[in-house]
Parts: C-alpha cells; structure tokens; sequence
C-alpha cells in the first residue's frame, strides 16, 4: 500500500506510525484468544488514531454481529474480556447502514460529521446521542479482510481527538490508510485464531466421542472415561487451590489444563483393542455367553439320571413286593442324593458369581466336586467340572483370571503405543505419556510453577 503523507501528519509522525503498527501486528499474531484478540485491535485501534469510541463486527451471514463496543469518555466496554454483554440487535447487511455499506462495498468510509452526512442512515448513532447525551461526529469504517480477501468484519471509529486540545476532528486520509492496514493485519490474526480455536474445538469433540464409542461399547463401562476426566479435573483444579501442603508448588496453567484434559478423554483409547467379552465379563464362567448355562444343565442331567436309577430300583423292589420299609429307605436315599445334588449345584452357581473374596474352604469344595466324575449320554466318563472351569470358578477376587487380567491391564500400553503415533502439538506433548501410564505406573515429575515457565 502506497501512503500519501498529507498536511495533518508530519513524515516523522507518520514514521512513528508505521512502526507502531508493525508492532501491533507482531503483538496481534500472537494472540490466539479471540476475546482478547477482538478488544486488543479495537484499543489498539483507538490508541493509534486517538479516537473516543470503537465498534467491532464479524459478518455472520447476512448480518454484522457486535463484538466489541468501546467509548473511552462515557466509561463504556462490552464484549471480549470486559464480562458485559452487548445486547443490541446485529446489523442486517444493507446499504443504507455505514458499517454493512462497507462490508458489501469493501471500502473504507471517512465522514467527518454524521450529522452532516445524507449518505447513510445515522437513526442509531442520533438516537444514542440523544439518550446518552454524547455527539457523534467524525466517523472511519474500515472493513476487515482475511488472506483470501474476503470481508470478515467491519472496524468503526468514531471522534478522533486532536491530542493536544482534546477537540474532536475528522480521521485524517493519513490514519484512513493506516488503520486499513491494521484492519487487513487484524483480519488475518483473527482468521488464524478462530482457525486454531476451531481445530482444537474439532479435536477436542472427535476425542469425545471416541471416548463415548468406547463407553457404549460396554454397559459394564458407560460413562467411565467421562467421569475419570470429570474427577480429574477436579483433583487438578483443587491442587491448584493448595497454598499449603505437599501439593502447594503444583500449579497447572491453562495449556496444561488441556493436556491433561485431553489425556483424561483418551486415557482408555487402547479399549478399541481388549475383546468384548473380557471387557464384559460380568461372572466368572462368562465369555462370548455365560457358561454356568451349561453347567447348570449338567447338574440338572446328573439329578434326572439319579432319580432314573432309583425309579428303576423302585420298580424292581414294587416287582417283587418288597417290604414297605425297604421302598421308604431306598426313597430317602434318592431324596438325600438329589438334595445333595441340587445344594452341589446351587454352591456352583453361588461361586460364579464375582464376590468380595473367595476362602480356601470354598476353593477346595470346588477342587473336590471336580473331581468326581458320571458316565454321559455316549458313555464317556466326564467330571462335574472341567479345568477350565475349575480355573474360573476358583477365581479369588472378581471375575476374570490372572491371563483375562493382563489381557485387560494391557489396553494402558496399547493406548500408549497408539497414542504415540498421533503427532500431537507442542502443548499436547504429553498427552501419551499421561494417558497411557494410568494403570501400571505412577510417574511424578514436579509441575513448573508459572513463574517457572
């Protein structure tokens, strides 16, 4: 841009200008919160051409939406940081309205006085004048463009203050060109920041709803990873609470916060991983499906084939008109055979189901109940119990073996090793190491302070 010094700048002001904006472009392209980001270039703005007041607006649409109204004399800030927000209505893209006239046209507008301008409707800027008692005079309206030359908002200034009087002048064609550039710089750090904002707003939802695929996966764990992240968070807030304690130099900025945020949300990622029937497997006996089915039948075969035999001895003893004494006796030997079964076979069922611990005395029923053995339908000699299933039903703690433990402890490492691949930021960078070191070990590194940092 081309600027053409004019009587209202001297060459050494003007110098001084320039190098004051190239220093807020360096101050605006490192801001990436875009509260601050919006009020710094309206201050700036401000700053820069000694003017009174300053409107900033994004387009949305078809309407310029208020982000930061300022005005130095009344004592008024809304938007950005300030916590108070604007309440008026956005501005609807018509010509007739300044602001929207050079969001549609891309062109700057310097009026000197708004109240000798017929150019535009100045309804709004009257009738606040009128409440408020202020006079709107002069009036630069520059729009914002990003690097693909597209008009992303509108900057408005309003008085320019003579800086030795205080009296209120038009913005001279000298800060017209001045503020363009500062718009056009403003422009493209914000573009940027909504740009790294919505990226880690992406990633941030995408590494949510992994998280919840992976808590639907299994009824056993829904809502698990949420509830780690939300009690993490917790902790990490109330740490930084300490003044006292072996917690009081741990203290976690903002960039932090995030990471170990993200790492509360990925911390089972490696679930992907663990098959579902050790995720879920709520009994002792259980895989793709419950196996106390079988064994419940086996029991219920073994009580059938009992009262079989002593329904054949009946009928033999009925056969020869046995003594009534006899047929009683032979009825309460099947009776306490069948009890002994049928409390054989509840005991079982207790035992698969995963408790707070199980004794030896129970571990060694099971061990002796295996052992006793039946002839089945084929004629094969089978125990009450298979190995297997000895293995399960005696499990101590829980519901899953020591194999099913590791396979399940495993996920930690596999969510380190998959972690590990994804080229996290500078402020993510321990994201893996968080996350993938949650159940094996415990690693504690003193956290800088932020002076530190």
């Amino acid at each position: 841009m081309k600027f053409q010094w004019s009587d209202d700048l001297s060459a050494g002001v003007l110098k001084r200008q320039i190098m004051k904006l190239v220093d807020i472009g360096r101050a605006l392209s490192g801001e990436r919160n875009l509260d601050k980001l919006l009020e710094m270039i309206v201050d700036e703005a401000c700053r820069f051409t000694n003017a009174d007041a300053g409107t900033l607006y994004t387009k949305e649409g078809e309407y310029l939406k208020f982000k930061i109204l300022q005005n130095v004399s009344m004592n008024i800030r809304m938007g950005g940081c300030s916590g108070k927000e604007i309440t008026f209505p956005p501005v609807e893209l018509k010509e007739s309205n300044v602001s929207a006239y050079a969001a549609i046209k891309d062109v700057s507008v310097n009026i000197p006085d708004v109240y000798d301008s017929e150019l535009f409707d100045f309804t709004g800027p009257k009738k606040f004048d009128a409440t408020t008692k202020y006079r709107t005079k002069s009036m630069l309206v520059v729009p914002m463009k990003n690097h693909e030359n597209d008009v992303i908002g509108v900057l408005q200034l309003i008085n320019a203050q003579e800086r030795r009087t205080g009296e209120v002048i038009p913005f001279s064609a000298d800060f017209e060109n001045l503020v363009h550039s500062l718009a056009s710089q403003a422009a493209v750090a914000f573009t940027n920041a909504k740009l790294i904002k919505d990226m880690e707003e992406l990633f941030s939802a995408f590494v949510k709803v992994m998280a919840t695929a992976i808590d639907e996966k299994s009824p056993v764990t829904g809502g698990h990873i949420q509830r780690v992240a939300e009690l993490t968070m917790m902790m990490a807030k109330a740490m930084n609470a300490q003044k006292e304690g072996p917690f009081a130099h741990v203290y976690f900025n903002e960039d932090q916060m995030c990471e170990l945020r993200t790492a509360a949300w990925m911390h089972d990622i490696g679930k992907v991983t663990t098959p579902v029937n050790v995720v879920e497997k709520g009994n002792k006996l259980e895989a793709i499906f419950d196996r106390i089915h079988y064994v419940e039948l086996r029991f219920d075969y073994l009580i059938q084939q009992t009262e079989k035999v002593y329904f054949q001895k009946k009928a033999e003893l009925l056969e020869k008109h046995a003594e009534k004494n006899e047929i009683e006796n032979l009825d309460e030997e099947m009776l306490k055979e069948v009890c002994t079964l049928k409390e054989m076979k509840e005991f079982v069922l207790q035992c698969n189901r995963p408790g707070e611990f199980l004794e030896n005395e129970k571990t060694e029923r099971l061990k002796n109940i295996s052992q006793l053995t039946y002839i089945d339908a084929n004629g094969h000699e089978q125990n009450y119990l298979s190995e297997d299933e000895l293995k399960n039903l005696s499990i101590r703690k829980g519901s899953i073996t020591e194999e099913e433990r590791k396979i399940m402890q495993n996920h930690a490492a596999m969510t380190l090793k998959m972690l590990k691949q994804i080229p996290f930021t500078k402020k993510l960078k321990n994201v893996p190491c968080f996350a993938g070191t949650h159940h094996e070990y415990i690693i504690w590194e003193r956290i800088p302070t932020w002076d530190e940092r």
